[in-house]
C-alpha cells in the first residue's frame, strides 16, 4: 500500500463565507466545513471564528496538517499576510499569517482569494491545461488571479489581479473603493444591491422589496422582473468588457469564473458577458478566449489555498 500523502489545512476567507478543508498532496479532500462570515464581530472575534472552524476541520481529518494556506479577500501586504479586505471591515492591517502560524505551530501562507482560485482550478479544475489563465471570483466583491507562462503573477506588492477595479463604465455607480464604474461596483453582490437601491430611489418599477439580496435579485430576474433583469444584464456586460481588455493586455487562453454570483447566477450573467466579450474583443489573438465556470465550484479557493500551503511547507 502506498504511504499516505502529506495533508495541509486550507482556509478561504470571504465577505460572505468562511470555509476550511484538509487536503492532501494528491488533491484528496479529507474533511471540510463552512460557515457564514460573521458581520458583527471585531477583529479578534472574527479571527477566533476562523480558528474554531479550522480546528473542527482538523479534528475530522485523518491526517495532521503540515502547513496552512489561506485565500483571503484583498488588498493585503504580500507575503507578510497582513490583510485589509474591502468587504470585511473588521480586519484592517490584521496580521493573519503570523497569527495563524502561532496558533497552529506550522508554516502559513496567505494570498488573495482570487489568486487561490486560479491556482486551484489550474491544479484540479477547468484550467488544468492552460498556461495563460485568468481565474475570477464574482461574489461579495470581484477579484482575479492571473497565471502567465505557467507562473502566478504577484506584482510589486502582491496585489496583481484586482480585476474588479478596472473601470468599464465611466461615471457609473460608485464602488466600495471610491471610484466610479468599477466592475466590482457593477457586478458584485454588494454592487448589485447598491444599484438596486439607487434604482428604487430613481423610481424604477420593480416588485423587489427594499434591501433584496443578490440572490433575490437573481430570482426576480428569472421571474421576469425588468429591473432585476437589467441589473444582471449590465453586470454581465461589465465583466465581458473587462475580460476583453484583460485579454488584449495579457494574451490569455482561458478564463475560469467562480464565486457565488459567477456559479449560481451564470444563466443571467453568462449570456450578456459572452455577447459583450465577443463584441469588444476585436484583436485576432483575443477572439478565441475560452470562458468557463469553475469546475471545482465553491471548493476552488480551498484547493488553491492548499497549493499555497504545500509551497509554504
Amino acid at each position: 500500500m502506498a504511504p499516505a500523502a502529506d495533508a495541509v489545512l486550507a482556509i478561504d476567507v470571504g465577505g460572505t463565507k468562511l470555509a476550511a478543508a484538509s487536503i492532501d498532496a494528491n488533491g484528496l479532500l479529507l474533511s471540510q466545513a463552512r460557515v457564514m462570515t460573521p458581520r458583527t464581530l471585531d477583529a479578534e472575534g472574527l479571527f477566533e471564528a476562523v480558528v474554531q472552524l479550522a480546528r473542527r476541520v482538523l479534528a475530522q481529518s485523518t491526517r495532521p496538517a503540515t502547513a496552512i494556506g489561506v485565500g483571503c479577500g484583498g488588498p493585503m501586504r504580500y507575503p507578510d499576510g497582513v490583510v485589509s479586505p474591502l468587504n470585511i471591515p473588521a480586519w484592517r492591517d490584521f496580521p493573519l499569517r503570523e497569527r495563524l502560524a502561532l496558533s497552529f505551530g506550522v508554516p502559513c501562507a496567505v494570498d488573495n482569494d482570487a489568486k487561490a482560485l486560479v491556482l486551484g482550478e489550474r491544479w484540479q479544475g477547468a484550467g488544468r491545461r492552460a498556461r495563460n489563465l485568468l481565474g475570477m471570483v464574482i461574489s461579495t466583491g470581484v477579484g482575479a488571479g492571473v497565471v502567465l507562462d505557467g507562473r502566478l503573477l504577484h506584482g510589486a506588492t502582491g496585489n496583481a489581479g484586482h480585476f474588479g477595479h478596472l473601470v468599464v463604465w465611466p461615471g457609473g455607480p460608485r464602488c466600495g473603493c471610491g471610484a466610479r464604474g468599477c466592475i466590482e461596483g457593477i457586478a458584485s453582490g454588494s454592487g448589485l444591491v447598491r444599484r438596486l437601491a439607487a434604482a428604487r430611489v430613481e423610481g424604477a418599477p420593480t416588485d423587489l422589496p427594499p434591501g433584496a439580496s443578490a440572490a433575490e435579485i437573481a430570482s426576480a430576474a428569472r421571474a421576469g422582473d425588468p429591473l432585476a433583469r437589467d441589473l444582471y444584464r449590465t453586470a454581465g456586460e461589465a465583466v465581458g468588457r473587462g475580460l476583453a481588455s484583460a485579454a488584449a493586455l495579457l494574451d490569455l487562453e482561458q478564463v475560469v469564473i467562480g464565486g457565488s454570483i459567477g456559479l449560481y447566477a451564470w444563466d443571467l450573467l453568462g449570456p450578456p458577458l459572452e455577447t459583450e466579450l465577443r463584441a469588444s474583443a476585436r484583436l485576432d489573438f483575443t477572439r478565441d478566449l475560452a470562458v468557463a465556470r469553475a469546475e471545482l465550484g465553491e471548493a476552488a479557493g480551498l484547493f488553491g489555498a492548499a497549493r499555497l500551503a504545500f509551497d509554504a511547507a
